[in-house]
């Protein structure tokens, strides 16, 4: 299956060309003619990827496909030729498509024609069953250009670096509240639980997504650090970004709109929603006591849009898909009191029940061109099963 290639050949530090997420077709020059139907299509990127998968890239904007080196990796491997380290090499292998390099330890191929992971590892690992190999990327015993994956459909290209270790992977101590969905040389891409703060307050310091983070990146590196690129509220849930330096967190706040064209939330909120969808328009001021509040003519505040549409309902809660066209603080909580549908649990914006025991609010989608190699990169987060089931009651 043959995958859209978003990666612009240059260095792109400065996201060139980018247009405003809209809903018609446009190619964007400088990033790639992949990125269409600008809003929804997104999904479709890395060859095959369903919705509701998270789609890899990859890594080495700028390297040739003939050279192993585009991985970040194991410098100067060739196409056809490898290097190994740790165990002694025991045999080399001609495969046909691809050339094999194995040892006792891991067996590495370097790929030499466009393919999706799980098959090219069936084709290739003939004494292991499906199941089995399912099982190896499970795991997280396949890397691809030294990058662990777990996805079956991660895509392939000429020159990637494919190794499976026969070894077990001994899994790094789990952070609380936070999972990692994604994470390359620059970016971290994590699902945060509801009741996590994202950054220290002044009343809680040490329990937040970014302290976890950190340590976890000074776990390998004691000079590493973290940068937060955009906030979640503590009780909302979901997909947030981080920085692995200020650089890469400033291009990406400084061209927010341009870079970040798609962000979607589910929202359960009260009552029965009637209109299957809509967009909701208007300005946003803070007060001294750090309440915002909605008017629907220009007040001095800033203009907050809010596009939605009904996934489900009853008479007593509705699930939305929620589209952000601005990014204001609490907008979707404030705009979801604005038409007389709080969002469940949300006592500071009109809520006055809370049947699952939370803020009805997760950020499941994000969209961004990754500020190095030009990249479209999509991932998502499934809707919170708690979401679902006042629907069963």
């Amino acid at each position: 299956m043959s995958r859209k290639n978003t990666r612009d050949k240059s260095r792109n530090t400065n996201f060139p060309h980018m247009e405003t997420a809209a809903h018609h077709n446009s190619s964007r020059p400088g990033i790639g003619a992949a990125a269409r139907h600008s809003r929804v299509a997104f999904t479709g990127q890395g060859g095959g990827a369903n919705r509701g998968d998270v789609v890899r890239f990859g890594r080495g904007a700028g390297a040739k496909r003939s050279d192993a080196a585009r991985t970040g990796r194991g410098a100067g491997l060739m196409r056809g030729d490898a290097t190994m380290h740790g165990a002694a090499v025991r045999k080399i292998r001609d495969a046909g498509r691809d050339r094999a390099v194995e040892s006792t330890k891991e067996t590495t191929w370097i790929v030499e024609q466009e393919a999706e992971l799980l098959p090219f590892l069936l084709e290739r690992i003939k004494h292991k069953s499906r199941n089995n190999i399912k099982s190896i990327l499970a795991r997280g015993q396949v890397s691809v250009g030294g990058m662990k994956t777990t996805r079956h459909n991660h895509p392939l290209n000429p020159g990637d670096r494919v190794t499976v270790s026969w070894e077990r992977v001994v899994q790094d101590e789990p952070l609380p509240g936070v999972t990692i969905v994604y994470e390359d040389e620059d970016l971290i891409v994590i699902d945060k639980q509801a009741g996590l703060l994202s950054i220290a307050s002044e009343k809680e310091q040490e329990e937040t997504a970014y302290r976890y983070l950190m340590e976890y990146v000074r776990r390998k590196d004691p000079a590493s650090r973290i940068f937060i690129v955009h906030r979640l509220d503590r009780d909302t849930s979901g997909l947030m970004l981080f920085a692995k330096s200020e650089e890469i967190q400033q291009l990406l706040q400084e061209a927010w709109k341009e870079a970040v064209p798609e962000r979607k939330y589910y929202a359960l909120v009260e009552g029965e929603v009637r209109k299957d969808k809509d967009t909701i328009r208007t300005w946003l001021k803070e007060t001294k006591t750090l309440h915002m509040y909605s008017s629907p003519v220009p007040n001095g505040g800033q203009e907050a849009i809010t596009h939605y549409k009904v996934l489900q309902r009853s008479k007593a809660y509705s699930l939305l898909e929620v589209w952000l066209e601005t990014g204001r603080k609490n907008q979707i909580r404030v705009h979801m009191e604005a038409i007389g549908h709080s969002v469940i649990g949300d006592k500071k914006y009109g809520a006055k029940s809370d049947p699952i025991g939370r803020l009805g609010l997760h950020a499941g989608t994000i969209a961004f061109y990754h500020p190095t190699t030009g990249e479209l990169m999509h991932f998502e987060s499934k809707i919170p099963g708690r979401f679902l089931s006042v629907f069963k009651q």
